[in-house]
C-alpha cells in the first residue's frame, strides 16, 4: 500500500535536506583538532548507530550549525543459502530448502533544535520482508535488518521518538557532524547529555566504529551488538527509556532505565516499571596507540522480569514453551567492547559479552556466551577510499542447563531444532566489500559461513550469500 508513496518521500527528502540547515560560523579548526579523542558516542549515522569508521584527521570543512534537518535512508538485502545437511528439524530450525529471503527498511530522520542544548528526533520506518527461516536456526543470525517479526507486504512504526538535552560545563569544545539522529553544531566537551523516549538501546551503548552499522558493515547480529548483550527490545528492536551521558576528553560513563516487553520476544511494553526494567551502565576509556586511536568500552545490564528458569523448566517444560513466566527474576550480564586503528586506512575490533546462563535469554537471541574479532580495511590502498572491506570470527556457546534445555525439545527465541543430540558451539566467519557506487548510493557483497547452526552438530555447514543496497541522503 505504500508502494506509491516511498519514492515520492524519499525525492522529496532529496530536496528539503538541500535546505534543512539554518548556517551558523563554522568552528574554528582547533575544536576540529580535538574531535577524534573528544567525541562522544552520541554522534549518530544513518542505521541509528554510531559513526561508521573513526576519522584520523579532522574535516577541513566541518558542517555548520544546524536548527533542523531531515535525512532518510533504503537498506535493500537479499540473502540466500543453497541448501545444507538437514536430517531432521524442529519449530525453529531453519530449513535446508529455505534458500532465498529478502529484507526491506525505508526510514526517514527528523531533528529539531527547541531552545539551547535541547533537540527533538521522530523517525518515522516502513518495513517489508522476512529472514532465512522467518529469522529461525541461527543464534548468530546473518541479517541484522530481518526483524523477528517479518511482513510480506509492509508495515510503518516509529522506532525513534526521544528528545535529547545536552548541559554543557564550558571550557573546551568540540563540533558534532550532522546525521540522522544528530544536528551538527558546538558542544563543550565537558558536558552531561540526557536522552529520554523510544530508542534503540545501540544507539546508545556497545558502539564499535567498524562494527555497528548494518546498512555499511557487517551484517550478522553478532557482529553489530555483541552476541550475549540480552538489551531491552521488543520484537522490532525498540523500547523506552531514560539514559545519561557524562563526557570528557579521554572517557565518558554512561547509565539508562529501559522499560521491557510483557512477554518474551513480544511487542507490548510491561506497564510494572518498577518490576519490569533493565538497567544499562557503560564506562569507555580513550586513548592513542603509537600515535592511532582507540577505545575500550565495559559495558554492563541487569535485567528484572518474569525470567524463566532452566532448572525449574526441565520439571516443568510448560514455563517456556507454553509462555508461562514465574515471579519476577533477576538476570545480568557484561560487554568487553575493544577498538583500534592500526593504520591509517586498518581498524582491529573484538567483542566478549556472558549473560547469566541460568535464564532464559530474552530479548535478543539464545547466546550466553559469545566472542567476535575482525579487520575493516579502508579501500584508499587501491584508489577507492569510499569503498570499505571487512572480514570477521565469532563464536557463540550457552549453559548447561540451556543445552539440556534444547535436548528435551525445547525453543528459544531463535533456536530450536526439537532435538540436540550433538552439541557444538555456533562459529561462523564474515567478509565483506562495500562499493562506493554514488554520493548516496552503496552496494555490498557478503559471504557468511556457519558451522554447527543453532549449536547443533547434526547440521550444516551452512553457505550464506547476500547482497546489499543502501540509499542515504
Amino acid at each position: 500500500m505504500l508502494s506509491w508513496a516511498l519514492p515520492v518521500v524519499v525525492h522529496l527528502g532529496f530536496c528539503v535536506s538541500a535546505f534543512a540547515q539554518q548556517i551558523s560560523v563554522s568552528p574554528a579548526s582547533a575544536l576540529a583538532e580535538n574531535n577524534l579523542i573528544a567525541g562522544s558516542d552520541q554522534a549518530m549515522d544513518f542505521a541509528g548507530k554510531q559513526l561508521v569508521q573513526p576519522q584520523p584527521e579532522a574535516s577541513p570543512n566541518p558542517s555548520p550549525t544546524q536548527n533542523w534537518a531531515i535525512h532518510g535512508d533504503i537498506i535493500a538485502i537479499f540473502q540466500g543459502q543453497p541448501g545444507f545437511h538437514d536430517p531432521y528439524n524442529g519449530p525453529n530450525s531453519l530449513q535446508s530448502q529455505d534458500d532465498f529471503r529478502q529484507t526491506t527498511t525505508a526510514d526517514l530522520f527528523f531533528g529539531v533544535r527547541l531552545w539551547p542544548g535541547a533537540e527533538f528526533y521522530l523517525n518515522p520506518e516502513y518495513y517489508q520482508g522476512f529472514g532465512l527461516g522467518n529469522t529461525h536456526g541461527i543464534a548468530q543470525f546473518p541479517n541484522s535488518e530481518a526483524y523477528k517479526v517479518g511482513q510480506k507486504v509492509g508495515d510503518v512504526f516509529i522506532p525513534n521518538l526521544f528528545i535529547r538535552q545536552v548541559f554543557g560545563f564550558g571550557g573546551e569544545q568540540e563540533h558534532l557532524d550532522e546525521g540522522p539522529l544528530q544536528l551538527a553544531g558546538n558542544v563543550d566537551i565537558s558536558r552531561l547529555t540526557i536522552t529520554a523516549g523510544k530508542m534503540a538501546v545501540g544507539n546508545q551503548f556497545d558502539n564499535n566504529a567498524y562494527s555497528h552499522d548494518p546498512g555499511a558493515q557487517f551484517l550478522n547480529w553478532a557482529l553489530v551488538d555483541a552476541g550475549g548483550f540480552d538489551y531491552a527490545a521488543d520484537s522490532l528492536g525498540y523500547e523506552y527509556g531514560l539514559t545519561a551521558e557524562l563526557n570528557q576528553k579521554a572517557w565518558a560513563a554512561r547509565a539508562g532505565y529501559f522499560t521491557v516487553p510483557r512477554y518474551n520476544n513480544g511487542l507490548a511494553t510491561d506497564g510494572h516499571y518498577l518490576k519490569a526494567f533493565e538497567l544499562i551502565g557503560e564506562l569507555e576509556g580513550r586513548y592513542q596507540l603509537f600515535g592511532h586511536p582507540g577505545k575500550v568500552r565495559l559495558t554492563g545490564w541487569l535485567l528484572h522480569q518474569h525470567l524463566g528458569d532452566f532448572s525449574s523448566l526441565l520439571r516443568d517444560q510448560s514455563v517456556l514453551i507454553n509462555g508461562l513466566r514465574e515471579p519476577y527474576r533477576t538476570s545480568y550480564g557484561g560487554i568487553l567492547n575493544f577498538e583500534q586503528e592500526v593504520a591509517k586506512d586498518v581498524g582491529l575490533f573484538a567483542r566478549l559479552s556472558y549473560r547469566d546462563p541460568r535464564r532464559e535469554a530474552y530479548m535478543f537471541s539464545d547466546i550466553d556466551k559469545a566472542f567476535s574479532i575482525g579487520v575493516s580495511v579502508n579501500g584508499e590502498a587501491w584508489k577507492r577510499s569510499d569503498d570499505v572491506f571487512g572480514f570477521a570470527y565469532g563464536v557463540a556457546n550457552i549453559g548447561v542447563a540451556h543445552r539440556d534445555y534444547f535436548a528435551e525439545g525445547g525453543l528459544g527465541i531463535l533456536v530450536g531444532d526439537g532435538k540436540l543430540p550433538h552439541f557444538g558451539y555456533e562459529n561462523f566467519i564474515e567478509a565483506y566489500y562495500n562499493v562506493a557506487v554514488w554520493k548516496w548510493v552503496n552496494f555490498t557483497v557478503d559471504y557468511q559461513l556457519f558451522v554447527n547452526p543453532g549449536y547443533n552438530e547434526d547440521r550444516g555447514p551452512i553457505n550464506v550469500f547476500s547482497g546489499r543496497v543502501t540509499l542515504r541522503f
